[in-house]
């Protein structure tokens, strides 16, 4: 097996990157992932089967296909011409008066001439578009529904040419004439690709976003451990194992490895979700992208480059745009055999009209493109787009993101959720739980909020706000107050009695029966305890409730400590717990449960973008990070977030509900409309009202998404 990298061009939706996977497939390629947006393929080829033949096979469905900067550079204005938003404006400006002249009786507007010169680039922007698609799909063996778009604006268009044609210089011509039929269909489906490409966008801006926390340099130490040592700054790139580097406090530790020498509090928020830094000494594990809040150390490189934690979690959050699976759209499994059944219809009512009812071939001609039209995807190309647009855009009211409509359909599909703890289940805040008051607390008070203020540790700034109006109770002069990172305050007074603020190492308590965050002692005595928590959402309970209650598993998953995380699923009687994960630990317990059920992840960190990028639907907080919110596919703006989880999950319900009414009813027109076409029992007049129709059903039920009571769904 040999891996290939690829720089595909002209796809112009995601269809044609789902044809082209699809065809390589055929030819034995493996582990084939398209990426529409950037145009990247990537694939193992087996041997035998080079490069060439591989461009070859994409350029023979229509598309142009190299290594990457190698492809045919174009022109400026070439490009402009060829984007999808230019398309889009001209289609726009030619179908408004196309469609206008269904409602004011301006004379110009009905000529037969001024409607094929308005259609006419309107159809051949949309065949150079879909029509690329739709050949593709058709080469792969897979119609997609651009075949349908395709056959169904060539027929309108078609059957309007050849019945101008006919009654040339006749009144009855208008009769026969639906180029705006043609040029609506490609102007509204060219939108629809446009909204499309945008939200694609957004996993492009989530890489960015994470590759920008990756450190960009590293001092690394040499001549160590002799009289000559020095430091040396250099790119985190050319970083290797064994390298020794010096981190400071405030900087981002650039490599995966362990202490060599020196203690420190750090922030591993970003990869655990911890809400508190935490202390490290000799030999134990850091991690790249973490940042060095108080202290020194040294630091014997293990991992570095694409090796760290964190460059395998771009890497999968990368990957996960081309190899989630997508779920197949009803219409596109419909249009599998919608689509050749609908031309053997069309032919066999040409034949059965011209050879046994003694029809003449223009009267039999015309009943077979009546078929074709009657039989337009339009109901069935608006089945799904508008059930989504109104269900997206009440959520988007409600304070909800949806990215796609494919998220909709995952989400009402899932049978487990699993939950995030920092951030997301609660607030991310850190609050004073406990204080054990052993001496006067006015002198504990005032201890604390004093000396807290000359620390760098997160939890000072807690302390000191929350002690700052304490006054002594008798005067204290201290003649020394000294900060010791990675373990606390040091502070002696006029009268030399020493006080210490901080870890049971550092204030001599770690033999203590129950142990605590923080300790306060004078000359070795302990005059408090202090515990420390972070508040739980007011309605995170309510939110596992409805879950429990709708049959669909509750998981907590969470970097932080295990006696933490029991204590809170406990709380809200969450069933199952997974604890102290680092984030590639996260996404392999997410890949397991997968494995036996469909799984959506809630979180807000950088330390849950992997596992959000690979369950079947990511939800994020809205105060989480931005790398969060641009790698779920679900974003909770509103105020109440966890109870707006519940509002989104009922409307994916209702709207996936609503898709299939309407596909229903699209399918059951054809059905009905069809054997009436080529029967000859519609003319074309009629035929074009029931096209209305039938959009006017499919759109009428999609609006009632916009009234429909979310409680009626429980």
């Amino acid at each position: 097996m040999e891996k290939v990298v690829l720089k595909v061009g002209g796809m112009t939706c995601s269809s044609c990157a789902q044809g082209i996977a699809r065809h390589l497939e055929k030819k034995g390629m493996t582990n084939v992932h398209i990426d529409y947006e950037s145009g990247v393929l990537e694939l193992d080829t087996v041997s035998g089967i080079g490069i060439d033949q591989i461009v070859t096979a994409i350029n023979s469905l229509g598309y142009s296909a190299g290594k990457e900067g190698e492809e045919k550079k174009i022109s400026k204005i070439s490009e402009i011409v060829a984007s999808l938003d230019f398309r889009f404006g001209c289609c726009l400006l030619l179908t408004l008066p196309l469609f206008l002249h269904m409602f004011v009786d301006w004379h110009f507007l009905h000529l037969p001439l001024v409607q094929f010169i308005l259609a006419t680039p309107v159809m051949l922007i949309g065949l150079l578009h879909f029509g690329r698609s739709a050949w593709g799909s058709l080469k792969s063996g897979s119609p997609n529904m651009d075949v349908l778009i395709t056959l169904g604006s060539s027929a309108a268009y078609i059957y309007s040419c050849f019945g101008w044609y006919l009654h040339f210089g006749d009144v009855k011509a208008a009769d026969y004439l639906f180029f705006e039929t043609s040029a609506t269909i490609i102007t509204l489906l060219l939108l629809g690709n446009i909204i499309e490409r945008r939200s694609l966008k957004k996993t492009q801006s989530a890489l960015e976003a994470l590759i920008r926390i990756q450190p960009q340099t590293a001092r690394i130490i040499e001549n160590a451990l002799t009289a000559h040592e020095t430091t040396r700054e250099i790119a985190a790139a050319y970083l290797r194992v064994n390298d020794l580097i010096l981190i400071n406090t405030g900087e981002k530790i650039p490599a995966d490895g362990v202490i060599y020498e020196g203690k420190a509090a750090i922030d591993q928020s970003m990869m655990t979700g911890e809400s508190m830094p935490v202390e490290k000494t000799v030999d134990e594990l850091v991690m790249s992208g973490t940042i060095l809040q108080s202290g020194h150390i040294k630091v014997l490189v293990q991992q570095a480059g694409s090796e760290t934690i964190l460059s395998r979690m771009i890497e999968t959050v990368k990957k996960s745009a081309l190899q989630k699976p997508e779920i197949q759209r009803i219409g596109d499994q419909v249009s599998a055999w919608f689509v050749p059944i609908v031309i053997v219809i069309s032919v066999i009512t040409f034949l059965v009209s011209f050879f046994y009812l003694d029809l003449t071939a223009s009267e039999s001609l015309l009943r077979s493109i009546a078929v074709l039209v009657i039989s337009c995807p339009c109901a069935m190309g608006l089945a799904t787009p508008t059930a989504v647009a109104v269900g997206i855009g009440r959520s988007a009211k409600n304070g909800i993101l949806v990215k796609g409509g494919e998220t909709m359909e995952r989400l009402q599909q899932i049978d487990t959720i699993v939950f995030d703890k920092t951030g997301t289940l609660t607030e991310g805040k850190i609050s004073i739980k406990k204080i054990n008051f052993l001496a006067d607390k006015s002198l504990v008070g005032y201890l604390m909020g004093t000396l807290e203020q000359y620390s760098t540790h997160p939890l000072a700034a807690t302390l000191s706000k929350h002690f700052s109006a304490v006054k002594a109770p008798y005067p204290i002069l201290f003649s020394e107050i000294k900060e010791i990172p990675g373990s606390g305050i040091k502070a002696v007074d006029k009268e030399g009695n020493i006080y210490k603020a901080g870890s049971a190492q550092f204030t001599g308590m770690e033999n203590g029966k129950e142990q605590h965050q923080v300790y306060l002692t004078q000359n070795n005595e302990l005059l408090a305890e202090i515990d420390f928590e972070d508040v739980v959402r007011p309605d995170a309970r309510e939110l596992v409730q409805y879950f429990k209650q709708n049959g669909i598993n509750t998981v907590l998953l969470s970097g932080d400590r295990k006696h933490i995380c029991d204590r809170l699923a406990k709380e809200l009687e969450i069933e199952m717990v997974y604890a102290e994960k680092l984030p590639h630990e996260k996404e392999a317990v997410i890949r397991d449960l997968q494995l036996r059920s469909k799984v959506a992840m809630v979180g807000d960190g950088i330390n849950d973008a992997s596992s959000l990028a690979v369950a079947s639907v990511g939800i994020a907080m809205n105060s989480g990070t931005e790398i969060a919110k641009q790698t779920a596919e679900i974003v909770l703006v509103g105020k109440g977030e966890l109870k707006a989880l519940i509002q989104i999950h009922l409307m994916s319900k209702h709207t996936i509900r609503t898709i299939r009414q309407n596909l229903f009813w699209a399918l059951l027109y054809n059905i009905v409309a069809i054997p009436m076409a080529a029967a000859g029992l519609l003319s074309p007049m009629l035929a074009s009202l029931s096209m209305a129709f039938s959009d006017v059903i499919v759109i009428g039920n999609s609006l009632r998404l916009r009234f429909k009571k979310l409680q009626e769904l429980r």
